[in-house]
């Protein structure tokens, strides 16, 4: 019992360093507004944030890593409520430091309807805040209004299936198209 106290222990002190080291941008949230940002994405077509302001909301989830398994489920559960989704005036996209071809092989195995953006420097993500966890890279969804408001965050390491549920939710709730 002791060395499992002691283990539990010594991992939330790991996690806490690295979030502290690993992004120093202050996590935005509800109210603030999305940084403009430009990326490349599964097909080597350039997204541009500044396209869909005015237009639509913006469902952002960042992720850590293509093919993994709480990650593929996240992906998928954005696939499997995308046409709620768009219904509901949203435009979906992914979002983690793998590269295109990677982003390529995703989208194909799993048959996912919505750009993957290649952010391979990290930028995005640490414009937006998005603390680490565990070595890793951060998951978190932003959901944007029309004017690029941030109206809405779901923050979740393991339960990766949630974020679509939620952002699907709030907009449904909220109206926002």
């Amino acid at each position: 019992m002791k060395k499992l106290v002691f283990a539990t222990y010594i991992l939330l002190l790991l996690s806490s360093a690295v979030s502290c080291q690993g992004n120093k941008n202050k996590e935005l949230t509800v109210g603030d507004t999305i940084p403009p940002f430009t990326l490349t994405d599964q097909d080597g077509k350039t997204f541009n944030s500044s396209d869909h302001i005015g237009k639509s909301s913006l469902v952002i989830f960042f992720y850590p890593k293509d093919e993994s398994m709480i990650c593929t489920r996240e992906a998928c559960s954005f696939r499997d409520r995308y046409a709620d989704l768009i219904k509901a005036g949203a435009i979906v996209v992914g979002i983690n430091g793998g590269s295109v071809g990677s982003h390529k092989k995703f989208q194909t195995n799993d048959k996912l309807p919505y750009p993957l953006l290649s952010d391979t420097d990290n930028k995005v993500l640490k414009a937006f805040g998005v603390p680490d966890r565990f070595f890793m890279t951060g998951r978190k969804t932003f959901v944007a209004d029309k004017t690029g408001k941030i109206v809405f965050t779901y923050s979740s390491s393991l339960k990766g299936s949630r974020h679509a549920k939620d952002a699907l939710a709030y907009l449904v709730k909220d109206g926002r198209n």
